[in-house]
């Protein structure tokens, strides 16, 4: 084999190398979705139905802070109400704790399985 012939292998070689390393430093940069974090964060929710829940978002830095009050559904995001942050509020304090999906299955899947028991 040639080194004509070795060039474009090794070229393959090298982008298929650099993909998970380009892919890592696009995690640790602004572009990768982590300079949000520390602008917006969830203060509480509470669940009103299955598919409906009112969260309150703490947004923006320093004197810009501002809470907003959302309704939340399937369709669509309304802004309630907004207003100054409370500094009485506990950091990421939710009204109802949702359980993971997981755990629901779980509960689910017994329930079911108590029920075929008893018949």
């Amino acid at each position: 084999m040639s080194n004509s012939n070795l060039l474009p292998l090794l070229w393959f070689i090298a982008i298929l190398a650099l993909i998970p390393a380009l892919l890592w430093l696009l995690k640790r940069t602004p572009l990768g979705g982590q300079s949000a974090q520390g602008q917006m964060r969830t203060v509480a929710a509470l669940q009103i139905s299955p598919s409906q829940r009112l969260l309150t978002v703490e947004v923006g830095q320093g004197d810009d802070r501002r809470w907003l009050v959302l309704g939340v559904s399937p369709q669509q995001i309304n802004t309630l109400h907004v207003m100054p942050p409370q500094a009485d509020a506990p950091v990421g304090h939710t009204a109802q704790a949702l359980p993971p999906f997981a755990q629901l299955l779980k509960n689910k899947l017994r329930s079911k399985e108590e029920d075929g028991h008893a018949s």
